[in-house]
């Protein structure tokens, strides 16, 4: 048995992100916030490409993300919100990221 990682083709590796992806409240993600790991995706992305870039390390696209406003590292402002309103995220980890999505209601 190998110990060498397995190479997973983009679809693979989309898969295995979305079987990895959860739902955390607030109250779960402050630790991880705390470390100072926590990547916020806007509404308007999909957490599992986000994640598969991550992954990929690619970085064009990400800072083409951030550039735009769309992906961020998460701030004090987003934890004082957060603690006002307890939101729930959906949740993907990318070590050393955790990278939410806030479910938003209709």
């Amino acid at each position: 048995m190998s110990d060498e990682p397995v190479e997973l083709n983009a679809a693979e590796l989309r898969q295995k992100l979305n079987l990895e992806t959860g739902q955390l409240p607030w109250s779960e993600l402050q630790r991880h916030f705390a470390r100072g790991v926590v990547v916020v995706v806007g509404p308007e992305l999909d957490l599992i490409e986000v994640a598969a870039a991550f992954a990929e390390d690619d970085r064009r696209r990400i800072e083409k993300w951030i550039q735009q406003e769309q992906l961020a590292r998460a701030h004090d402002e987003h934890a004082l919100k957060w603690t006002e309103q307890e939101p729930d995220f959906w949740s993907v980890v990318v070590a050393p990221w955790v990278i939410v999505q806030e479910i938003r209601s209709h």
